[in-house]
Order: C-alpha cells, then sequence, then structure tokens
C-alpha cells in the first residue's frame, strides 16, 4: 500500500507521496497508475517528497515531480506550493513562517500569509519562482500556420501566445487544438507548456493551460507566472498583476527584469488514504 496526500491549487492536483513509502517502486509507472481518473486516485502529477534534514530548525524538503503520463517536470507552481501547504500543515506552521522546497529547477521559498483550518485545510502562500527569462518565437505548424508568441522560462519551459477573443482561438482554430500542436511541435524535442493569455485590463488577465505531459488543466502556477511575464514585458500589463484561470484566480508581483516573480495562491490538503499500487516495479 501506498500512503498518499491530495491536495490542489485553484483546481491543479496533486498527490503528495515520501519517497520513504515510494521505496522500490518505479515513480513512471507508479505516477501514471494513480494518476488515472477513472482507474486511480487522479491528479495532474505526483510530487515526491523527502524531508531535507541538512537544514535543521527550518522546514525544508526536496521533490520530484512526474506529470500524469508519467514524464517529468523539473518544477509545478502549483504542486509546489501544494507541498507547501502539506509541510505547514505537518509542522504547524503559521502566518509569516517560510517553507524551504527544492526542486529540479532549483530552491523554492514558500512565504505563509495565512492558514484557514476551519473546514478544509487551506494555507494562502507566495513564492518565489525566481527570475524569468524571455524571448520573442515564431512557430509555424501545420498548413503554414505562423503563431507568434514568447518563451518563457520559469524553471520550466513555456510558450505563451497573447490573443484577443474570448474563446482564445488562433487562426479559426481552438486553443486546445493549437496547444497540442505546439506541446509536440518538432522546435521543442522536450515539448512545452502552451498558455494562452488574453488582456482584461493593465491588472488583469485570463489565461488557458496546455500542460506538458497532462493537457488541458485548470490552472498552473508556472504557467501563470509565465503569461504574466510575458504581458508585463510587452507592455500589455504592469505589476502587481492578477492572473484568472479556469480554476481560480493567482497573483503575479514582478516589477522588473531582474527581479525575482513572487507568485501567491492558494492551496487546499483534500483527502488523505492509501493506495493499491501494484507490486513492485509494475504498474
Amino acid at each position: 500500500m501506498i500512503p498518499f496526500t491530495k491536495a490542489h491549487a485553484c483546481g491543479n492536483d496533486f498527490l503528495i507521496v515520501t519517497e520513504e513509502d515510494a521505496a522500490g517502486r518505479d515513480y513512471a509507472e507508479l505516477t501514471r497508475r494513480i494518476c488515472e481518473r477513472n482507474t486511480g486516485i487522479g491528479a495532474d502529477g505526483v510530487e515526491f517528497f523527502a524531508w531535507n534534514s541538512d537544514k535543521p530548525g527550518q522546514p525544508s524538503g526536496r521533490i520530484r515531480l512526474h506529470n500524469a503520463d508519467g514524464s517529468i517536470a523539473e518544477i509545478s507552481g502549483n504542486g509546489t506550493r501544494c507541498v507547501a501547504a502539506w509541510m505547514a500543515e505537518s509542522t504547524s506552521a503559521k502566518a509569516g513562517d517560510t517553507l524551504e522546497i527544492i526542486t529540479d529547477a532549483g530552491p523554492r521559498f514558500c512565504h505563509v500569509n495565512a492558514v484557514h483550518a476551519a473546514g478544509s485545510y487551506t494555507v494562502e502562500i507566495t513564492t518565489g519562482m525566481g527570475v524569468p527569462t524571455l524571448a520573442p518565437r515564431i512557430v509555424t505548424i501545420p498548413g503554414g500556420v505562423q503563431v507568434p508568441g514568447t518563451e518563457v522560462s520559469t524553471g520550466n519551459p513555456h510558450f505563451v501566445i497573447v490573443v484577443d477573443n474570448a474563446g482564445f482561438t488562433v487562426d479559426g482554430q481552438s486553443w486546445q487544438s493549437i496547444g497540442q500542436q505546439i506541446c509536440n511541435h518538432p522546435d521543442f524535442p522536450y515539448q512545452t507548456n502552451v498558455e494562452f493569455a488574453r488582456v482584461l485590463n493593465t491588472s488583469e488577465i485570463e489565461i488557458r493551460i496546455f500542460e506538458r505531459g497532462v493537457g488541458p488543466t485548470t490552472s498552473s502556477g508556472t504557467g501563470t507566472s509565465a503569461s504574466a511575464a510575458a504581458v508585463i514585458a510587452k507592455g500589455l500589463a504592469t505589476s502587481p498583476l492578477r492572473v484568472i484561470a479556469p480554476g481560480g484566480a493567482q497573483s503575479v508581483v514582478w516589477d522588473a527584469p531582474d527581479d525575482e516573480l513572487q507568485l501567491t495562491g492558494p492551496a487546499t490538503l483534500i483527502a488523505r488514504g492509501e493506495a493499491w499500487p501494484g507490486g513492485k516495479g509494475e504498474a
């Protein structure tokens, strides 16, 4: 049996499993099995966690993220925040505390703004997401359609497309179709996350997300960060910026190109349980 905690950040859901409990398992196969929404528990990915004993007195942990399809991702902003909520509950953290999480994209420091323990355990968290890097790019998809966008790295890859319509369509095609084509485009040999950003006003944007290894998702922390960085860099909006995804809104502060981007949003613990993962090393 594999113990797990399920959490979500704006509907972007993750399973948290300790490396100790997953010892001897194939992480990719285990992830595919338990993330399956009809025959498993269901989630966008699994965060495999281990406490960092090198930081006495400072809650610190190490995570390794596998997407629902078993592929490895460098980082998820929402997944990191879900782990921070789990750490906060485990350590009885309170407002003002800071939790360190080591990801494959480097360390992330999560500042606890508020803890709401009534009903469900929800933590409001601001996470330092690093300094984003941006570059304009045009991707040519089948049919010769050229799609202009911005490549953004927030520790993982993104391609942000600014749209001007409420349906988020591009050249008459749905955002889901365009997202799938660009995510799997030869220009991105390791695939890329794809975001579609619609500017509502200078302090608010709306986004849709096609996530690498998952597909359409209700939210993404790194996608929110990348989308905000792209529209701010284009001069279409200013910091602080409210970013609305289907699963809810998060806020981004990014005041200068060399500043670390700060992402604020909630994370909620949903359930705990045990999963039957199959035999060791098998799905």
